[in-house]
């Protein structure tokens, strides 16, 4: 038997070269960590420090007194800041899972399936991400009045659920990565389309629903007050954190502390998650 030869094409280039593409990558990950890296300084500087010109960008003398104030301030309100937590907690993870699902599930049937007006629904869908939010900040506050979910988790879970930036995602990804030879192979074999939604097209996608993750927990995690909630037991943790910053002066460090705490979480999902992002967008470009 003839045996292939594999030929693999190596890229013809210098260690100088690599030396200087890696010390431009390095400056601009260095300048964009940052806002980052600045934060983090603000929020372990005693006061002294906090009020010094000209500003330093570094800390001196780090302290992690300026947590300790936050904490006292959150358990000198009348909700305890476990609640907060909570609140957020829970919207984050069922919108973002719910979201996920259901605009995999969507986007799935619209690349997937041939029926009439499915071209319709998705231009229906990427319209609707022209809309800004002060647009349809009235229609969506009569529907959530109609439905009785004005003062309930449900007016933040349920329209996380039905976003349709997930859709138009989740559609451009299953169109390229997902052949149709594959899932007629699966039915032929007799699987149902649950089954070969779950066992076979959403593993195939899998960065691609990771990185919809990211986004759609960073959106949820981040949201502040709204116009649906007026219940203080009901507000989320970043509308509890912004309440300090009406203090005045007096809590530039507490201030600063609650803004490293809303960052840890995304930050913390990004890291786990980012080879997941960096396959996505080396992917995003195959065709069948």
């Amino acid at each position: 038997m003839k045996k292939i030869k594999l030929h693999t094409r190596r890229l013809n280039r210098s260690a100088g070269g690599d030396f200087c593409i890696g010390l431009f990558l390095f400056t601009f990950g260095a300048f964009m960590a940052l806002p980052m890296i600045y934060a983090i300084c603000t929020s372990l500087k005693p006061s002294d420090e906090l009020w010094v010109y000209p500003p330093r960008f570094f800390v001196s003398n780090p302290t992690f007194k300026n947590f300790k104030d936050l904490f006292r301030i959150l358990d000198d309100s009348n909700i305890p800041f476990s609640r907060y937590i909570g609140n957020t907690v829970f919207v984050s993870v069922v919108g973002t899972g719910g979201h996920v699902i259901l605009s995999s599930m969507c986007a799935y049937a619209l690349c997937k399936f041939k029926f009439r007006g499915r071209n319709i629904i998705f231009n229906m869908v990427v319209l609707s991400l022209m809309f800004n939010t002060a647009v349809t900040a009235i229609p969506n506050f009569i529907i959530m009045s109609k439905l009785g979910w004005i003062d309930s988790l449900a007016s933040l879970v349920v329209p996380a659920f039905g976003s349709s930036l997930g859709l138009y995602l989740m559609k451009q990804f299953i169109e390229q990565m997902i052949p149709d030879g594959i899932l007629e192979a699966a039915r032929i074999d007799g699987a149902n389309e649950f089954r070969i939604f779950f066992k076979i097209a959403m593993p195939m996608v899998r960065p691609a629903w990771l990185t919809l993750i990211i986004f759609s927990f960073q959106g949820l995690w981040n949201m502040g007050d709204t116009s649906y909630i007026y219940r203080e037991d009901l507000k989320p943790l970043n509308y509890a954190l912004h309440q300090i910053l009406s203090g005045g002066v007096t809590r530039v460090g507490a201030s600063a502390a609650a803004t490293v705490l809303m960052m840890v979480i995304p930050i913390l999902l990004f890291v786990f998650t980012q080879s997941q992002i960096v396959e996505t967008l080396a992917t995003s470009g195959m065709k069948d």
